[in-house]
């Protein structure tokens, strides 16, 4: 191994322990070396200002992008870049930091079709939402490699404040989907009542969009006998109480098969029995 080498190896093992320690005067000194690439990537994949960006290390994130010839979204393993790992991590300053940058692209996503919005909204880091969606570039409809949307994902971990802040956006689509996912069906389909709530409010939603399978929200609420979202859905006019899915059934089959009382309750109603039969 050449002395150059090993120098350069040295220099960005000094580096990351500099940066595990928060060491930001000896960061400055080795980051001052101009000559040294400060890109490099380490055992495990990682650039220095992803590592530190993921890690919450906001003073060394500052002092990296010092260099002007630094790359502020090169990807590392996974290829996820550091912005994405704060956002995925809940590190709000390295977020901020970041998205001051011109030269950072807010929508790139990793292997898997992630964005930091979608990784924001589904670890429910609010913050961190609330300062991507402040950008117009941000892509609020994104799907990942599964058809899911940030606000799929919001809804269906019950993150009420991200799916309030999902809604905020003018260009937000509540029905985009693939399969029929959309954040209503996770709703109805995890029983995250607060967040059918906050859908249901919503003119421009369609709340009897089925899935690939033709179970609709109403559907998946009565077979998993989540109450208080079937009786919110009955309450919507284009809803359909009787929909089959693909195989025929309909929500009060799913019901009474799963023993739910109180939505077999509900189905049976003639409110509901002659809802569309008009």
């Amino acid at each position: 191994m050449c002395f150059r080498y090993r120098f350069r190896l040295s220099l960005l093992n000094g580096l990351y322990c500099a940066s595990i320690f928060e060491i930001n005067v000896i960061v400055a000194c080795l980051v001052g070396m101009e000559d040294e690439d400060v890109d490099q990537i380490n055992s495990m994949g990682d650039t220095p200002l992803a590592w530190a960006a993921g890690n919450e290390h906001g003073g060394v994130v500052e002092v990296l992008l010092g260099r002007d010839d630094i790359d502020p979204d090169k990807p590392g393993r996974d290829g996820r870049t550091p912005l994405l790992l704060a956002a995925r991590n809940g590190h709000e300053g390295a977020v901020k930091i970041l998205l001051g940058r011109d030269d950072v692209n807010s929508n790139k996503p990793d292997e898997d079709s992630m964005t930091p919005l979608l990784w924001a909204a589904w670890h429910g880091h609010e913050g961190i939402v609330k300062a991507l969606l402040g950008r117009d570039d941000v892509n609020p409809n994104k799907l990942d490699d599964n058809g899911e949307t940030p606000l799929t994902w919001a809804a269906r971990k019950g993150h009420e404040r991200v799916v309030k802040a999902l809604l905020e956006r003018d260009d937000v689509d509540l029905n985009k989907s693939e399969g029929g996912h959309t954040p209503l069906r996770s709703a109805a389909f995890n029983g995250r009542e607060a967040v059918a709530k906050l859908l249901l409010e919503r003119d421009d939603l369609n709340p009897d969009k089925p899935d690939e399978f033709d179970r609709t929200p109403l559907w998946w609420a009565a077979y998993h006998g989540h109450e208080g979202i079937v009786k919110m859905l009955l309450e919507r006019d284009e809803v359909n109480p009787d929909k089959p899915d693909s195989l025929g059934r309909v929500p009060l089959w799913c019901a009474a098969k799963n023993g739910h009382a109180g939505v077999i309750a509900l189905l049976q109603r003639p409110t509901s029995a002659t809802h569309h039969m008009t």
